[in-house]
């Protein structure tokens, strides 16, 4: 009988540093950060306002560079990638959802879907099948020619899910995004985005302040001191 294969980390970060200086002070924003994410995790980032939690997500997504560290995705490390390499890896393989939904507002709810993938090379025709499929399995099926303008907040930001799995990621970076909405709609939203998370084996990285989403993942990590302390769902 053959042996499982064991499950290899889609994500690595090693001693990840971060440092900003504010006059004459230095704010160590990332202190020797360390973390591993599995294929498949839905993963909680806890931490106060200023801890560092969306510089750790833009390093992550490869928008921004730490002092030093490395940032492994599928065990490349992503420091010796061209700007190019680095942007390509974003287009086909990182999903990001803000607390805005910053969609395109002179486009409509199908074509902001339609686009991220137009770009990275699918044919229109293809690209359309998909986004329908995306926003109906949204319950946004008779919202597809909208303008954002048109659209609720929580339409918006289901939109916005769409839009940041279209290109079909291996990683998805969420950075509060449910933060702008009420309770009831957050809860809306927020079981749209893990369902997509579960039904396409996509690992999730999601920055909250809210305690009961982050009691529903996976795992959590805690940003404390610049450093990412693992802390079960239960007890946070």
């Amino acid at each position: 009988m053959k042996k499982k294969k064991a499950a290899k980390p889609i994500l690595q970060l090693r001693d990840l540093h971060l440092t900003y200086s504010q006059g004459p002070r230095d704010i160590h924003v990332l202190d020797g950060a360390e973390a591993v994410a599995m294929a498949g995790e839905a993963i909680g980032l806890l931490g106060p306002s200023g801890a560092g939690k969306s510089s750790l997500l833009h390093i992550v997504g490869l928008l921004d560079q730490p002092n030093s560290g490395a940032v492994l995705f599928e065990g490349e490390d992503c420091a010796h990638l061209s700007d190019a390499e680095r942007t390509r890896l974003r287009r086909t393989n990182l999903g990001f959802i803000y607390q805005f939904h910053h969609l395109l507002p002179e486009f409509s709810a199908l074509e902001n879907v339609v686009l991220p993938q137009m770009i990275s090379g699918v044919s229109r025709e293809e690209a359309d099948g998909r986004a329908r499929a995306l926003l109906d399995g949204l319950g946004l099926n008779e919202r597809t020619e909208h303008r954002p303008a048109q659209l609720s907040g929580g339409e918006q930001q289901r939109v916005a899910i769409a839009r940041a799995v279209a290109n079909g990621p291996k990683l998805l970076l969420a950075d509060e995004p449910t933060g702008n909405l009420d309770p009831h709609t957050a809860e809306r939203v927020f079981q749209n985005l893990m369902d997509l998370v579960r039904d396409t084996n996509l690992t999730a990285i999601i920055a909250t302040h809210n305690l009961d989403v982050a009691r529903r993942m996976d795992r959590v990590w805690r940003l404390e001191d610049g450093l990412l302390v693992e802390v079960k769902p239960a007890s946070v």
